[in-house]
């Protein structure tokens, strides 16, 4: 079962050359195992990532937003990496652009 890890011995003592296709099924269960954590851990990370650099390029002037701690306003103002946000009438906010988790649709605040 596990002779692939393993040398065959042989009768005379001389060791067998290793031939290419027994060090290649040696080492494809651990090229496996990384290409399995490539598609479930590291592609999905890097989408997220560059789905959230996306949604921070596209703030802009009155969108309205939910930050990551449940806050919802209305953008008033977008500098560098921080906006300002409206939370109620004559009450800003100045927050992180990376804090927003999601834009809402136009009205959403009115309904709420």
């Amino acid at each position: 079962m596990l002779d692939f890890l393993i040398t065959a011995a042989h009768a005379d003592g001389a060791a067998a050359p290793a031939t290419q296709g027994s060090s290649l099924i040696t080492f494809l269960p651990i090229i496996a195992v990384f290409i399995l954590m490539y598609f479930m851990v590291m592609r999905p990370q890097s989408k997220r990532a560059k789905a959230q650099r996306e949604l921070m390029s596209q703030l802009a002037k009155g969108n309205e937003v939910v930050f990551a701690g449940g806050l919802t306003g209305r953008i008033t103002k977008v500098v560098d990496d921080y906006v300002k946000v409206e939370i109620a009438e004559g009450t800003e906010l100045t927050i992180q652009k990376n804090a927003v988790i999601a834009v809402l649709p136009k009205g959403t605040l009115k309904n709420i």
